[in-house]
């Protein structure tokens, strides 16, 4: 039995010690993003904000030769962190797509776009 791994009692989230001070792990060190500035131009924020509209969303599948790059057009329904939900008024078709394929997305009228983005606003 190889005492090194399995006599090893640190378990993911437990603080690793140096004599009496705990070296801080990814699950106890301090959270210094809230002193960062703070940025909301993702896209999903963007979508957000232009819900009910029409897009192209212009995309790229690289492990597929069928679909290698592809073209969806619909409302914006919801749009998150990952993925967008487009429907298709004409046919009653609903999409869900992964942001990771995105390679832009095209709009046939000015996009809403908050001046909270806009840095010094």
């Amino acid at each position: 039995m190889n005492q090194n791994y399995f006599g090893n009692n640190n378990f993911p989230g437990a603080p690793l010690y140096a004599g009496n001070v705990p070296t801080p792990n990814q699950q106890t060190a301090n959270n210094y993003a809230s002193s960062l500035p703070l940025e909301q131009s993702y896209i999903e924020n963007i979508l957000r904000l232009n819900k009910g509209k029409k897009v192209r969303v212009h995309m790229t599948f690289p492990d597929s030769n069928e679909f290698r790059d592809r073209e969806f057009v619909g409302i914006i329904e919801q749009s998150g962190r990952d993925h967008i939900i487009l429907s298709e008024p004409s046919t009653g078709k609903w999409q869900l797509l992964l942001m990771i394929y995105v390679d832009f997305i095209s709009f046939d009228e000015p996009i809403n776009y908050s001046p909270e983005f806009i840095p010094g606003n």
